[in-house]
């Protein structure tokens, strides 16, 4: 079920920079808990960056300092801002959303989001 829809993105050399946004009809504004994923073939798809209703954020190590998850309730948008991209970086990112799990799980290490939009590829260039 996808009530959310990634944009953006795309492909970028190393070094460069993108921006994915998510948009959903409600689901953003109304969450508790929300994130960006990302999964590669023959890997477990991994959170990459999660943000909480507080405005509180975890995110993956190896993309600590780079990436950066933000929310515009206004405009029921979620956006990953990402700079600095190298290769390990390409990936299918999926937006996720959830409307009702505890505060505290909601970190880096949740896996059971219940809105997600189907996908949005990034390649990386060298």
């Amino acid at each position: 079920q996808a009530d959310l829809m990634e944009f953006g993105g795309v492909s970028a050399q190393a070094g460069g920079s993108l921006r994915l946004s998510c948009s959903s009809s409600g689901v953003i504004e109304s969450s508790v808990c929300m994130g960006w994923y990302r999964e590669v073939p023959g890997k477990e798809r991994e959170a990459v960056a999660i943000l909480d209703k507080s405005g509180r954020t975890t995110y993956k190590d190896s993309v600590k300092g780079r990436f950066t998850i933000s929310q515009d309730r206004a405009k029921n948008t979620l956006s990953l801002e990402m700079n600095d991209l190298n290769p390990d970086d390409a990936a299918m990112y999926y937006c996720a959303a959830d409307l009702e799990v505890i505060p505290a799980f909601c970190d880096i290490e949740f896996r059971g989001m219940e809105y997600w939009g189907k996908g949005t590829l990034v390649t990386i260039s060298d």
